[in-house]
């Protein structure tokens, strides 16, 4: 068995759970989605509401979009460990995953999802009606994005549209709305957190090019190198800060919010100075400490702005 497997029992084990119980199987479930990394998304729903509300939305509002997107998160992990437990068995980096060592049942991941897909449309119809409307796009997306490095190198950009759908989310919640003169700085903002989402996903696609080029998956870093990808990268994060400052503008949003994003900018420059073509060994610090370190100050400025 893989030693994350064995991790993950003993640190079951200190905690009271006992393997093979649910309660087991949920901390399994919840390493293997990686729930944790629900910072990155969610803060732009929570961005897309306040802006939409000009201030903060009602706790209805709130606790909806939240439970949202947890659901949506968990949904589109649970097809993507599914959907790539082939790859991952034969990958060095994701060959110890439960779904992989079998420290937890494919059916049950499946289940898992199907509650996600529930759970979503429940909270999509308890927000607004045109949420539920638009629901099952969200939802192709969400499934549809694990299969796109199959077939195409834009891969990358469809994940950060996925995740990008968040401020769609947080603002239909709020305004109802989505396609009004009005609506154009959610649209903003859904094209920076795509190019936000697709850079730093070129970045860690990086630590599989030899595995992608074998297994023939469509990924940038391997289908054009290291040293392109992290170029791509940049020009990524550049338009990312640009569709930013362009939403701001739109909304004439208050000095907390540029003062935010002049901050990102400085992560960003930081982010890409911890990996090089010839050393990825920070590449997890880039991925998981910078970007959640983004997405927690934009929200911290989205809130300074209209609170000002």
């Amino acid at each position: 068995m893989g030693s994350s497997t064995q991790r993950a029992k003993e640190s079951a084990r200190a905690r009271g759970l006992k393997p093979g119980t649910f309660a087991y199987r949920l901390r399994v479930f919840l390493n293997l989605v990686r729930f944790e990394h629900t910072i990155f998304a969610l803060p732009f729903a929570y961005i897309g509401m306040v802006l939409a509300a000009d201030g903060l939305p009602t706790l209805w509002q709130f606790v909806w979009v939240t439970v949202a997107m947890a659901a949506a998160r968990t949904l589109a992990f649970s097809v993507n460990r599914l959907a790539d437990r082939a790859y991952d068995a034969v990958n060095p980096r994701t060959r110890d995953r439960p779904t992989v060592t079998g420290a937890i049942e494919a059916g049950t991941v499946a289940r898992y999802a199907g509650v996600s897909l529930v759970v979503l449309l429940v909270a999509a119809a308890l927000l607004d009606p045109l949420a539920l409307a638009l629901a099952p796009v969200a939802v192709l997306f969400l499934v549809g994005y694990s299969f796109t490095k199959r077939f195409t190198v834009l891969a990358h950009w469809v994940l950060g549209f996925t995740d990008a759908l968040a401020v769609g989310g947080g603002w239909i919640a709020v305004r109802g709305s989505f396609s009004a003169p009005e609506d154009l700085p959610a649209w903003l903002l859904i094209g920076a957190v795509t190019f936000w989402i697709a850079g730093f996903d070129l970045i860690y696609a990086c630590q599989d090019v030899e595995h992608d080029r074998s297994e023939g998956l469509h990924a940038w870093p391997a289908r054009f190198g290291v040293a392109s990808a992290l170029r791509l990268s940049r020009l990524n994060h550049a338009a990312f800060l640009g569709f930013l400052v362009l939403a701001g503008l739109t909304l004439a949003l208050a000095w907390p919010y540029y003062a935010a994003a002049l901050l990102t900018a400085l992560l960003l420059v930081y982010e890409h100075r911890l990996v090089s073509p010839d050393d990825l060994s920070r590449v997890n610090v880039a991925f998981f400490n910078m970007n959640s370190y983004i997405a927690l100050t934009l929200l911290a400025g989205a809130l300074g702005a209209v609170l000002v």
